[in-house]
């Protein structure tokens, strides 16, 4: 799994050097050329961007205790792509000296004060957007947690419900046993009177025969 980040590693530093490069020739550029540069940057951005979801995939299946040295590198790396997308921003709005004079003539002073303060409102968009993100992340990962934490009420009721239905059969089946032992019980009790009262009746009658016998001799 680390040979794998290390080669995504090195497709990374390929590709931020060239668009690095490109940033830094944009602001030399007008017209089409400059659009087309931008456009290029862009694409070669989100393949960068790309990367570092390869890369995080990666660091997840790499074992524990190697795992914090490869967190560190890609975090650096995010980190980096993030100063990429500002300079990439800021080199869209911006100009060199030579084509800012072309452009502009007299108004350069002016320009460059708007260029500041459309720089300025497009960082407060942009913090205001990775608030929102957050936002929506943290509210994503709570109904997450609600959906699990309804799904295992829903799961031990069944259970308790299951647990109910047994408790019952067993008890209808205890109860069911109890009567059947009260029976039993009883026809042994009725079958040792009736044992006893033939064995009275039995030992009378010899004692019976016995006298008459005698007492006829």
């Amino acid at each position: 799994m680390s040979s794998d980040f290390e080669a995504y590693e090195q497709d990374f530093g390929t590709l931020t050097a060239e668009v690095t490069n490109k940033i830094g020739r944009i602001p030399k550029l007008s017209g089409e050329e400059k659009t087309q540069l931008v456009l290029n940057v862009d694409k070669q951005l989100e393949e960068v961007r790309e990367l570092l979801e390869q890369m995080d995939l990666e660091v997840r299946e790499i074992p524990i205790q190697s795992r914090a040295m490869y967190n560190s590198r890609l975090k650096s790396y995010k980190q980096e792509i993030e100063k990429l997308e500002k300079d990439f921003k800021r080199s869209r709005i911006a100009y060199s000296d030579e084509v800012r004079n072309e452009l502009l003539g007299d108004d350069a002073s002016s320009s460059e004060n708007q260029r500041a303060h459309l720089l300025d409102n497009t960082e407060k968009l942009e913090r205001s957007s990775r608030r929102l993100e957050a936002g929506y992340q943290i509210a994503v990962e709570t109904e997450q947690v609600g959906q699990e934490i309804l799904s295992n009420l829903h799961g031990d009721r069944e259970k308790i419900q299951r647990a109910r239905e047994r408790l019952r059969e067993t008890d209808a089946n205890l109860g069911k046993s109890s009567r059947i032992l009260t029976g039993m019980l009883r026809r042994i009790i009725q079958n040792r009177i009736l044992v006893f009262v033939l064995g009275a009746i039995i030992v009378l009658t010899i004692i019976l025969a016995i006298y008459f016998n005698v007492r006829g001799h």
